[in-house]
C-alpha cells in the first residue's frame, strides 16, 4: 500500500511540473517561431532595416516588463494566478499575430507575448522548484529547460512544414491568406495551440504549498505536501518552513541585507552569464554563421535542426544526473566544454578550416556542454538560492538579467560577426562564459538533496564562508 502510494504521488508531482513546464515549451516556441517569419513578414510590409529591427526585437521589451511585474504580483497574489494570466497572453499574442490586419497590431500582439513570455520565464521555475521535494527538484526544474529546447525544435519543424506546403487548395480567402499568401501568420498562429492547452491544463493545479504556507494557509498546503510526498515528509516541511520564516521582511530590501548577498550575486550574474555565452547568438543566428562557415543555405538550416535536437537529446543528461551528482559538478564539466568548443570554434575561423564538418561539430559540442549544463542548472540554482518570503521578487531580478544578457548578444552579434568576423566573435563569447567557472567555485553552493529551508539556512549560517569550503548538510529526504 505504501509503494502504491509513492507510485501516486510521483505521478501527481509528475503531471504538475509537466503542465507548468508547458510555460517553457511556449518560451522556447515563441523564442524560435521568429526565425521563419523575418523574411516574410518583411517583404509583406515592405519593411526598412529598423523596422524589422523593431519586429524581432520588440518582445524582448515586453519580456522585460513582464519579469518587472512578475514577481510582485506571484509573490501577493499566487503563482497560479499569475501563470494563467501568463497563459491568456500567450493564447492573445498567437491569435492577434495570426489575424493582424496592419504591422502595428502585429507589433503590438508580438509585445503582449513578450510579456508571457517574460512572465512565464520566471514564474514556471518559481512554481515548479517550491512544488517539487528536495530529492526530485533538480530533475523537475530541468522539465522547464527540455520544454523549452523541445519548443524550439517544434518552431524549426512547423516553420520548415508550413513554408513547404503553401498552396492555393484551402477554403475561404482567410485560410488562403493565412496558410499560402502570408504563411508567416499561420506559423505564428500556431502558438494558439499549445497556449490554449496551458491555459486549461492549469484550472487543474494546486497552488504552491510554500505561497499557501507564506499566506497562512497551512491546511491547504499540508494537503497537497500529503498528496506529493506524505503525511511524515508534509509535517517535516511545515515544520522546516515555520523555523525559517517566523519574523522574516517581506520586503525586497531583505535581498540586500549581508546574510543574502552571495545569493543576490548568484541569482544576478549566473543567468547574465548563461546568455553572453552565445547560446542564442547560435540559435537566433545559426543559419549565418554556418552559411560564413561555407554551408550552403538549404545544409545550414538542416545543420540549425540538428542543433535543436543536440539541445533536446543533452539536456536529459541533466534531467537524470543533476539530482545524483550535483549543480556544481554540471557547471564545471559543461562550463569547461563550452568555453573550450568556443575556442576551438574562433580558431578553426582564423585558419580558415571552414571545409568539411569540423564547424557544425564543435558548434554542437557547445550546445551539447551547455544544454546539460547553463541550461537547466541556471533556472534550477536561482529557482532554490532566495529565501521564502521573498523568492518570487528575487527571481524577477534574476531572470531580469538573463534578459538584458539575451537582449544585448541578439543586438550585436550581426554587429560583432561583420565587424569583427566570425573567429572573434566566438573568442569574445568564451571570454564571458569563463567568469562562470569562477563563480562556481567560489559562490555557489552544493544544494542537492536539500530543501528550500535548509538552503536558507545555510546563508543564515554560513554568509561569510566561501563555496569552495561548502559544508551544508543534507536535507532529511523522505522515502
Amino acid at each position: 500500500m505504501q509503494h502504491r502510494k509513492a507510485n501516486t504521488g510521483s505521478l501527481y508531482l509528475y503531471l504538475i511540473c509537466l503542465v507548468a513546464a508547458l510555460g517553457g515549451f511556449l518560451f522556447g516556441f515563441d523564442t524560435a517561431v521568429i526565425s521563419g517569419t523575418v523574411s516574410l513578414v518583411k517583404k509583406d510590409f515592405s519593411l526598412d532595416a529598423v523596422s524589422e529591427g523593431w519586429f524581432v526585437s520588440c518582445a524582448l521589451l515586453g519580456c522585460i516588463a513582464g519579469v518587472s511585474f512578475s514577481g510582485k504580483l506571484s509573490d501577493k497574489y499566487g503563482r497560479k494566478p499569475v501563470l494563467i494570466i501568463s497563459a491568456i497572453m500567450f493564447l492573445a499574442s498567437a491569435l492577434g499575430c495570426m489575424w493582424s490586419g496592419s504591422f502595428t497590431a502585429l507589433i503590438i500582439f508580438r509585445l503582449i507575448g513578450g510579456l508571457g513570455i517574460g512572465v512565464a520565464s520566471m514564474v514556471s521555475p518559481l512554481y515548479i522548484s517550491e512544488f517539487s521535494p528536495s530529492r526530485y527538484r533538480g530533475m523537475m526544474v530541468s522539465l522547464y529547460q527540455l520544454a523549452l529546447t523541445i519548443g524550439i525544435v517544434v518552431a524549426y519543424f512547423t516553420n520548415a512544414y508550413l513554408a513547404a506546403h503553401t498552396h492555393d487548395n484551402y477554403a475561404g480567402v482567410g485560410m488562403r491568406t493565412i496558410f499560402s499568401a502570408e504563411v508567416w501568420r499561420a506559423m505564428l498562429g500556431l502558438g494558439a495551440l499549445p497556449a490554449g492547452i496551458f491555459l486549461l491544463s492549469l484550472f487543474a493545479v494546486p497552488e504552491s504549498p510554500r505561497w499557501l504556507l507564506l499566506k497562512g494557509q497551512e491546511q491547504k498546503a499540508k494537503q497537497i505536501l500529503i498528496k506529493i510526498d506524505g503525511e511524515e515528509a508534509a509535517t517535516d516541511e511545515i515544520k522546516s518552513f515555520k523555523s525559517q520564516n517566523g519574523n522574516d521582511d517581506t520586503s525586497l530590501k531583505e535581498l540586500f541585507k549581508p546574510v543574502y548577498r552571495k545569493a543576490l550575486w548568484i541569482g544576478l550574474l549566473l543567468p547574465f552569464l548563461s546568455q553572453v555565452c552565445g547560446i542564442n547568438a547560435v540559435i537566433y543566428y545559426g543559419p549565418r554563421i554556418l552559411e560564413q562557415a561555407g554551408f550552403t543555405l538549404n545544409s545550414a538550416l538542416g545543420g540549425q535542426v540538428t542543433i535543436g535536437l543536440v539541445n533536446v537529446v543533452f539536456t536529459f543528461v541533466a534531467i537524470f544526473t543533476i539530482d545524483i551528482w550535483g549543480r556544481r559538478p554540471l557547471l564545471y564539466a559543461g562550463v569547461g566544454g563550452a568555453v573550450t568548443a568556443l575556442l576551438i570554434i574562433g580558431v578553426l575561423f582564423a585558419l580558415n578550416i571552414t571545409s568539411g564538418p569540423w564547424i557544425l561539430i564543435f558548434i554542437l559540442m557547445f550546445i551539447a556542454c551547455f544544454a546539460f549544463s547553463f541550461g537547466p542548472v541556471c533556472w534550477v540554482i536561482v529557482s532554490e538560492i532566495f529565501p521564502n518570503a521573498v523568492r518570487g521578487k528575487a527571481m524577477s531580478l534574476a531572470t531580469l538579467s538573463l534578459w538584458v544578457g539575451n537582449f544585448l548578444v541578439g543586438q550585436l552579434t550581426p554587429l560583432m560577426l561583420e565587424g569583427l568576423g566570425s573567429s572573434w566573435t566566438f573568442w569574445l563569447f568564451a571570454i564571458c562564459c569563463s567568469p562562470a567557472l569562477w563563480l562556481t567555485w567560489r559562490l555557489i553552493p552544493e544544494t542537492k538533496g536539500r530543501s528550500l529551508e535548509n538552503i536558507e539556512k545555510y546563508w543564515k549560517d554560513n554568509h561569510y564562508q566561501d563555496a569552495s569550503n561548502d559544508s551544508l548538510p543534507l536535507a532529511t529526504n523522505h522515502k
